[in-house]
């Protein structure tokens, strides 16, 4: 199986890199486009910071790559964000794969609750296909500032100053707003259920 890992100016790449080699799987970390066409999977992982990413993957014309891709595609943490339609962060405009506008949390009426959301939380299942329902409230690992609300695209959901979206669909995207990578044995579950698919 061919796994293409996108390459651009984002952290955290090669960590997905190690999950997946951690489940006997050599993934590719490529910015060439005759590589992530010819892929029998995408990851679009990622930290950063929307509006540089977003200038970084338009330089190089990863932006309509990427919304061309027929084969499954797994975004994670920013790269969920980026698959939206735009994100307050920077108002950028994102690839608009996902009917949704990523926001910034606000803690405003709940200063206990920090910013960014970090470390461990549960997940409600709300459609059984990149993880069974019975793995629902079960807990994943997460670090971000900024959120996807729930939407029709929303398969799995985390409350944290409200319910957001940890995992969206939409045809063969999919994103998840946590570390897989990052998140133990569902984590590991979530990855190879994607390289199932």
């Amino acid at each position: 199986m061919k796994v293409a890992i996108i390459k651009y100016n984002a952290g955290n790449v090669y960590s997905v890199k190690c999950a997946l080699a951690r489940i006997g799987i050599e993934a590719t970390v490529t910015d060439d486009e005759q590589q992530l066409r010819n892929a029998d999977k995408v990851i679009f992982p990622g930290v950063g910071e929307a509006s540089v990413a977003m200038s970084y993957l338009r330089e190089r014309h990863l932006d309509s790559i990427i919304k061309s891709l027929t084969q499954p595609v797994l975004g994670i943490c920013i790269g969920l964000q980026l698959l939206c339609r735009s994100s307050e962060e920077g108002n950028t405009e994102c690839l608009g794969i996902f009917d949704t506008d990523v926001r910034r949390f606000d803690n405003s009426h709940c200063q206990e609750m920090k910013i960014p959301h970090m470390g461990w939380n549960s997940i409600e299942v709300n459609k059984e296909l990149l993880i069974p329902s019975h793995f629902s409230g079960e807990y994943v690992y997460y670090v971000h500032s900024y959120y996807a609300p729930v939407c029709a695209n929303t398969i799995a959901t985390t409350e944290y100053i409200g319910k957001f979206s940890a995992i969206l669909n939409k045809d063969n995207f999919f994103a998840t707003q946590f570390h897989p990578e990052k998140s133990g044995k569902l984590g590991e579950e979530i990855l190879r259920k994607f390289l199932s698919l």
